[in-house]
């Protein structure tokens, strides 16, 4: 990651790791940076973000901004996510849990390590199916792209209701409950906003068919737990990937849940790590120096977000390399 960094930013930036300074040497470079790229950003700096000055740009390695303690942050810094530098591998991800789901694949092994040789009860096909994605940027677009080679349909929703990409149809959230009720297979790709946290409940997931797919790559409090654990449990043939889970290690500390969602049948889980394939923190850390490249030379920065629209939040104590850029010479 460093090497992708360092590569990207020579002769623009002049680059500092945090974690090699002492804690007044940390304080005179945050107070010094023009930027400063970090993954958790509440764990890595907390209270020091208040050394921060007017005009900083706070880059995120990670996709999402949930977890960013914009309270702690001084006016007019802003703070850009890396949206989409995950995008194809996730899409990956989505796609092995709607097929692993719509064949029945958990379940048949089971079946046979009991000695069941099922060979009655009928999969489903991805070819013809209406796949539902909520949350239309990268990630949303790149498995939109994998779904239609399968010959499956798409109904998107994004913010704007508009897209170039080829879609069956698209709209905004306004038409959440079209797409739940129509979807065979329901993707969730939305950032954890105040308007998307509990967005799925027990009246938005009784709209799903009976035999619907819903997988989640985006944060687990989208979806109420509860709600969407009743429903597992007494609808068997309604199924879920879950990638995104509601207590992780990295937030939360641990990993846990308050019903036993991985004993049941019809659900297939990952440990968040959907993203984690060879060179993809590489790619993630170039397309960030990037946008803090745009930045330094006073150029548009991609994926500037609002706080206004984010929960406020912080994670627990903890370190991770931190570098941080300043204008070169």
């Amino acid at each position: 990651m460093r090497a992708a960094l360092e590569r990207t930013l020579a002769g623009v930036a002049q680059l500092t790791y945090l974690p090699e300074l002492d804690a007044d040497r940390r304080r005179a470079a945050l107070a010094q940076a023009h930027a400063v790229l970090a993954w958790s950003i509440g764990e890595e700096l907390g209270e020091e973000l208040r050394e921060l000055r007017a005009g900083t740009l706070l880059q995120l390695l990670s996709a999402g901004v949930d977890h960013v303690p914009f309270a702690l942050l001084p006016d007019r810094v802003s703070v850009a996510s890396n949206a989409g530098a995950y995008a194809e591998p996730m899409a990956e991800h989505v796609l092995a849990l709607a097929l692993a789901l719509a064949k029945r694949l958990p379940q048949n092994h089971a079946a046979l390590r009991r000695g069941a040789f099922d060979q009655e009860t009928p999969t489903r096909a991805i070819r013809g199916a209406l796949v539902g994605i909520l949350g239309f940027g990268g990630i949303g677009q790149a498995s939109a792209r994998l779904f239609r080679a399968l010959g499956a349909r798409v109904f998107a929703i994004n913010r704007s209701g508009r897209t170039a990409e080829r879609v069956e149809r698209i709209g905004t959230l306004a038409e959440l409950d079209a797409v739940l009720a129509a979807a065979d297979i329901v993707v969730i790709a939305l950032p954890l906003t105040r308007a998307t946290e509990g967005l799925i409940g027990a009246r938005e997931l009784a709209l799903m068919k009976p035999d619907a797919i819903i997988i989640n790559v985006a944060r687990g409090a989208i979806i109420d737990e509860d709600a969407l654990y009743e429903r597992l449990r007494r609808t068997p043939s309604f199924q879920a990937g879950i990638d995104a889970w509601w207590q992780e290690p990295r937030r939360q500390g641990s990993f846990a849940t308050r019903h036993p969602f991985l004993e049941l049948p019809n659900v297939l889980g990952s440990p968040h790590n959907s993203a984690m394939t060879p060179g993809t923190l590489e790619e993630a850390s170039r397309r960030a120096a990037e946008n803090i490249a745009r930045h330094l030379r006073g150029e548009e920065v991609r994926n500037l977000v609002d706080p206004a629209e984010y929960l406020r939040s912080s994670g627990p104590a903890g370190a991770r390399s931190s570098p941080l850029a300043r204008r070169g010479p």
